[in-house]
């Protein structure tokens, strides 16, 4: 699926882990039972995501300095992929946390990222609006969705990032 009207250039890597519970579960299912503890374990959780938010965006910080450095192409690749990592990470434990509003910036921010042709300053600049921004949700703790705020602040990282593209046409390559 394009994102942004461009096709993507690389792709965040889901890497599926072995279901050591189903293995040791068994294959015929759980009961009913044992499904709703596990939900309720779920919608009691009283872990803190801030910590663990707060190490990922460190983690997208430095690779943003990273990218402030990069002049070269050949090392474009590992430049947006270095970003791509804690853009995840941010994604999908914002939602298992109940913080829906930094799954749905790190989402933006990954599609961002995939069609990103080359980290120039323009592009930098939007990725630290978006560290900026969910940097903000964790810190305030803003839990759910944001309502009509988190909204605003979602619609207008995309909107710059439309922008951003409007004056940055594909890259043809004719290899």
């Amino acid at each position: 699926m394009p994102h942004f009207n461009r096709t993507p250039k690389r792709r965040a890597e889901f890497i599926k882990p072995p279901n050591v519970l189903k293995d040791k579960a068994g294959y015929g299912g759980l009961s009913e039972s044992i499904l709703q503890k596990a939900q309720k374990l779920l919608e009691d959780n009283v872990q803190d995501f801030q910590p663990l938010g707060m190490l990922y965006l460190e983690s997208l910080a430095r690779s943003i300095e990273n990218a402030k450095d990069w002049k070269d192409a050949r090392d474009t690749e590992g430049t947006l992929t270095q970003m791509l990592y804690p853009a995840m990470q941010l994604k999908a434990n914002g939602g298992m946390f109940g913080y829906q509003l930094v799954t749905q910036i790190a989402d933006k921010l990954i599609q961002f990222l995939e069609v990103l042709d080359e980290p120039d300053i323009g592009a930098i600049e939007i990725i630290m609006a978006f560290h900026t921004a969910i940097r903000a949700v964790v810190s305030g703790r803003i839990m759910g969705d944001g309502g009509k705020d988190g909204k605003d602040l979602a619609q207008a990282l995309d909107m710059a990032c439309r922008r951003y593209f409007e004056h940055h046409p594909p890259v043809i390559d004719f290899e």
